[in-house]
Protein backbone atom coordinates (compact mmCIF):
# COMPACT_ATOMS: atom_id res chain seq x y z
CA UNK A 1 0.00 0.00 0.00
CA UNK A 2 1.52 3.54 -0.85
CA UNK A 3 2.34 6.19 1.32
CA UNK A 4 1.80 9.59 0.87
CA UNK A 5 4.47 12.27 3.22
CA UNK A 6 2.19 15.47 3.84
CA UNK A 7 5.01 18.10 4.31
CA UNK A 8 4.84 19.88 7.40
CA UNK A 9 2.08 23.20 6.40
CA UNK A 10 2.13 26.27 8.78
CA UNK A 11 -1.98 25.55 8.46
CA UNK A 12 -3.00 22.70 7.72
CA UNK A 13 -0.51 20.27 8.99
CA UNK A 14 1.88 21.72 11.00
CA UNK A 15 3.71 18.75 11.80
CA UNK A 16 3.55 17.11 8.70
CA UNK A 17 1.84 13.49 8.20
CA UNK A 18 2.95 10.37 6.79
CA UNK A 19 -0.49 8.05 5.80
CA UNK A 20 -1.65 5.46 4.00
CA UNK A 21 -3.42 5.44 0.62
CA UNK A 22 -5.40 3.12 -1.77
CA UNK A 23 -3.89 2.71 -5.16
CA UNK A 24 -5.86 5.08 -7.65
CA UNK A 25 -7.23 7.41 -4.64
CA UNK A 26 -6.95 10.97 -5.31
CA UNK A 27 -4.22 13.24 -3.37
CA UNK A 28 -6.91 15.26 -2.12
CA UNK A 29 -9.24 12.83 -0.62
CA UNK A 30 -6.11 11.06 0.80
CA UNK A 31 -5.51 14.13 2.77
CA UNK A 32 -9.21 14.90 3.61
CA UNK A 33 -9.49 11.33 4.80
CA UNK A 34 -6.22 12.26 7.22
CA UNK A 35 -8.12 15.18 8.38
CA UNK A 36 -5.62 17.97 6.30
CA UNK A 37 -8.10 20.44 4.92
CA UNK A 38 -6.80 21.34 1.62
CA UNK A 39 -9.36 23.80 0.04
CA UNK A 40 -11.22 22.24 -2.85
CA UNK A 41 -13.82 25.20 -4.10
CA UNK A 42 -14.82 22.85 -7.13
CA UNK A 43 -15.82 19.96 -4.93
CA UNK A 44 -13.17 18.05 -7.06
CA UNK A 45 -14.98 18.53 -10.08
CA UNK A 46 -11.17 19.93 -12.04
CA UNK A 47 -12.63 23.60 -12.44
CA UNK A 48 -10.52 25.88 -9.97
CA UNK A 49 -7.20 25.60 -8.43
CA UNK A 50 -7.82 25.49 -4.88
CA UNK A 51 -6.24 22.13 -4.35
CA UNK A 52 -2.97 22.92 -6.05
CA UNK A 53 0.16 20.39 -5.07
CA UNK A 54 3.51 20.21 -5.51
CA UNK A 55 4.58 16.60 -6.09
CA UNK A 56 8.28 16.42 -4.23
CA UNK A 57 8.96 12.91 -4.76
CA UNK A 58 6.81 10.28 -6.85
CA UNK A 59 5.64 12.91 -9.47
CA UNK A 60 6.80 10.79 -12.49
CA UNK A 61 4.63 7.70 -10.87
CA UNK A 62 1.33 9.93 -11.43
CA UNK A 63 -0.35 9.66 -14.49
CA UNK A 64 0.23 12.01 -16.93
CA UNK A 65 -2.08 15.18 -16.27
CA UNK A 66 -4.79 16.27 -18.58
CA UNK A 67 -5.11 19.07 -21.01
CA UNK A 68 -7.85 20.28 -18.57
CA UNK A 69 -6.06 20.36 -15.55
CA UNK A 70 -2.73 22.01 -17.72
CA UNK A 71 -5.14 24.99 -18.18
CA UNK A 72 -5.98 25.12 -15.20
CA UNK A 73 -2.76 24.55 -12.94
CA UNK A 74 -1.87 27.34 -15.67
CA UNK A 75 -3.84 30.06 -13.28
CA UNK A 76 -2.48 28.37 -9.56
CA UNK A 77 -0.03 30.18 -7.99
CA UNK A 78 3.13 28.72 -7.40
CA UNK A 79 3.07 26.74 -10.17
CA UNK A 80 6.30 24.79 -10.05
CA UNK A 81 7.26 21.65 -13.16
CA UNK A 82 5.91 19.02 -10.24
CA UNK A 83 2.55 20.79 -9.40
CA UNK A 84 -0.51 18.98 -9.62
CA UNK A 85 -4.05 19.09 -8.69
CA UNK A 86 -4.48 17.08 -5.86
CA UNK A 87 -8.08 15.93 -7.04
CA UNK A 88 -6.78 14.84 -10.59
CA UNK A 89 -3.31 13.21 -9.05
CA UNK A 90 -4.34 9.64 -8.67
CA UNK A 91 -1.79 7.75 -6.40
CA UNK A 92 -0.02 4.78 -8.26
CA UNK A 93 2.35 2.15 -6.61
CA UNK A 94 4.75 4.15 -5.58
CA UNK A 95 4.97 6.27 -2.26
CA UNK A 96 4.64 10.16 -2.86
CA UNK A 97 5.99 13.19 -1.04
CA UNK A 98 3.31 16.42 -1.13
CA UNK A 99 3.68 19.50 -0.47
CA UNK A 100 1.32 21.78 0.08
CA UNK A 101 1.52 25.63 -1.38
CA UNK A 102 1.33 28.27 0.92
CA UNK A 103 -0.92 30.37 -0.56
CA UNK A 104 -4.31 29.56 -3.09
CA UNK A 105 -5.44 32.27 -5.68
CA UNK A 106 -9.05 31.95 -3.33
CA UNK A 107 -9.41 35.23 -1.07
CA UNK A 108 -11.33 33.55 1.09
CA UNK A 109 -11.67 29.87 2.52
CA UNK A 110 -14.28 28.11 1.81
CA UNK A 111 -14.40 26.23 4.91
CA UNK A 112 -14.71 22.61 3.83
Amino acid sequence: MPQIVFLPHAELCPEGAAVEAQTGESVLDVALRSGISIEHACEKSCACTTCHVIVREGFYSLEPSDELEDDMLDKAWGLEPESRLGCQALVADEDLVVEIPKYTINLASEGH
